[in-house]
């Protein structure tokens, strides 16, 4: 049976990062693969604003970090880094939007979605190398749009005690312009990274 390119070498962008193979060189590469997925995540979330009026929800950069996250991570990596920053930050460490911690905030419902999000966009450009072609990523970016949404929005409405039309004005719609550009953002760059590496290698990986 033919295997593909993507099944024959690196299957995302961090498979590309040099490590030894020991077993303990392997733990620590994943551990530190892991926390600097969490703290991309974290900064991403401090460039953010909040317009009470129009939503309860912040204006980040959290759900491009996330996403970018898994699409160059990988599904597990993603799961340990998201999974990380979810944890932590319930306990405390003040790395969601606008420094904030805890889960007692009408937008926490967006967290779990980032993980779920992550790591189906993994799977996917890990199996389907859906992050190399501009219109693939853009789909795949769609796509985990939807799964956050699909997550937090009905958390939202419980949350802030909202109905589903008035959930879907103040979690979707203000976000949709802003989620546009960074869709545009990931797929300018990841594409871009794959091209890079292509050329560097002088092969198709």
């Amino acid at each position: 049976m033919a295997v593909t390119a993507v099944e024959a070498g690196p299957r995302v962008l961090t498979d590309l990062i040099p490590w030894s193979n020991g077993r303990a060189q392997t733990i620590a590469r994943e551990g530190v693969l892991a926390l600097t997925g969490a703290a991309l995540v974290g900064v991403t979330a401090q460039i953010a604003f909040t317009i009470p009026v129009i939503s309860p929800v912040p204006f980040t950069l959290q759900t491009f970090g996330a996403l970018l996250v898994g699409a160059s991570f990988g599904p597990a990596r993603a799961a340990l880094s998201l999974s990380l920053y979810l944890v932590a930050g319930v306990a405390g460490v003040p790395w969601f939007a606008d420094a904030s911690a805890g889960y007692a905030m009408a937008s926490f419902g967006y967290i779990p979605g980032f993980l779920v999000a992550g790591v189906l966009v993994g799977a996917l450009a890990a199996r389907r190398g859906t992050d190399r072609k501009v219109m693939g990523t853009v789909g795949l970016m769609l796509l985990g749009n939807v799964v956050i949404y699909a997550i937090g929005t009905p958390y939202l409405a419980t949350a802030a005690n909202l109905d589903a039309v008035t959930a879907l004005e103040k979690g979707v719609l203000p976000f949709l312009v802003g989620d546009a550009l960074k869709i545009l953002l990931a797929a300018g760059l990841l594409p871009g990274a794959w091209a890079l590496v292509r050329k560097a290698k002088g092969q198709d990986v």
